[in-house]
């Protein structure tokens, strides 16, 4: 029997076999006019701003994208492949030479990677050109079409501009490329290596070497989870195994409780006295009733790992509401990221990205060669900011 109600699904097996059944749930059908409604939103938006929609082809030669190509064997010719787009790229690009100066696509896209959280092997975008444009012009655009959807779709008002934020805030303030900013919760950076962060000042010394764990770490991060003192040992063991899973990565976790009596606990008493518990405390902008959540390891995995913390926490504490709805811009990504397994720098958006106009000299002026994989972050390509942003829902 086929369950076809909307709180159950049966399982998938047989949700594929009576596939005809399953999308006659309340849940599916919602999904389907949705998905309906924001790409005709989209497309009413993109022609009244004169964008025309060209079809481009579908089997192509390979083209460098980021990811591995689909192939697909060609009959005529023995022996060839042609490759399935990872986007429009190059038509794009060849559109807008010959004079086609706003294009667009509502566009199925296919890169041969391991599965993502938000993206699978083929999905579908708005894609979209213009042409003899600055920044300013596309963010404008852009942002006016997202609330242009909204509107449409769910009769929501996106007013005044969307915040925005540079990249090394984002990552300094929640860890994260795409921070979510419906709550506060802030990163305290209590120890990390200067070349991560030159433009941020050096922490206050808060004598974390007490603790042989902190001593050897790269970075400290913590977070100050609001009302949640009172939690149990269980919750903090239950966390601590959390962020020791293998997609979090951490071999452990320290807690500090600021009661609401002022007094400090945590799982490291014997290094810390109360005057270091408070020092820590207020670095982080811990508030009595607050617990702290540190975090210590290598930089870039340690701020990945706390950042999925923040977001954990987020959602237990009922902060991420999913009908309250935050834009924000994210700007001037690093136009390079070290792929420590090839000994080579990547482009961290993909090869067609543009680096910042003033930097361009230290693109030029400097090897690309790395001598100490450890010290990537110190060589001159990891400073050179690129011509990218990215909004975040």
């Amino acid at each position: 029997r086929f369950p076809n109600e909307d709180a159950t699904d049966g399982g998938d097996d047989l949700r594929m076999k009576f596939r005809y059944l399953d999308l006659r749930r309340n849940e599916l059908k919602k999904n389907i006019e949705l998905r309906y409604a924001v790409n005709r939103a989209a497309r009413n938006y993109l022609h009244e701003h004169k964008f025309m929609d060209i079809e481009t082809p579908f089997l192509i030669k390979s083209t460098p994208e980021g990811a591995r190509d689909f192939v697909v064997p060609s009959r005529m010719n023995p022996g060839q492949f042609y490759a399935l787009p990872q986007s429009p790229q190059t038509f794009k690009q060849l559109l807008m030479v010959s004079g086609y100066d706003r294009y667009y696509q509502v566009v199925k896209c296919f890169r041969d990677e391991d599965l993502r959280a938000d993206r699978q092997p083929e999905f579908t975008q708005i894609d979209c050109e213009m042409s003899f444009v600055e920044q300013e012009d596309i963010l404008n655009m852009f942002e006016g079409m997202i609330k242009s959807i909204f509107k449409e779709v769910k009769d929501v008002d996106i007013t005044g501009k969307v915040e925005r934020m540079p990249w090394e805030e984002a990552m300094w303030t929640c860890g994260i490329d795409k921070p979510d900013i419906r709550f506060g919760m802030k990163l305290g950076n209590l120890k990390f290596p200067a070349h991560a962060f030159p433009n941020k000042p050096a922490p206050v010394d808060l004598q974390l070497d007490a603790f042989p764990v902190f001593k050897d770490a790269e970075t400290v991060i913590a977070i100050a989870v609001p009302g949640a003192a009172e939690y149990t040992r269980k919750q903090t063991d239950e966390l601590t195994e959390w962020v020791k899973r293998p997609q979090i990565g951490m071999k452990g976790m320290v807690y500090i409780k600021y009661n609401a009596d002022g007094a400090l606990k945590s799982s490291v008493d014997k290094f810390f006295d109360e005057e270091k518990l408070t020092a820590i405390a207020n670095a982080c902008n811990a508030q009595p009733k607050d617990i702290i959540l540190v975090l210590a390891g290598a930089e870039e995995r340690t701020r990945k790992a706390i950042s999925e913390l923040r977001l954990e926490m987020g959602q237990r504490l009922g902060l991420r509401n999913k009908n309250d709805f935050k834009l924000l811009w994210v700007l001037d990504f690093p136009l390079f990221e070290y792929a420590e397994d090839e000994n080579r720098w990547v482009a961290r958006h993909h090869p067609f990205t543009s680096p910042k106009p003033e930097q361009i000299p230290v693109l030029i002026g400097n090897s690309p060669v790395i001598e100490n994989a450890a010290e990537y972050l110190k060589h001159p390509y990891a400073s050179i900011k690129a011509n990218a942003y990215d909004i975040v829902l």
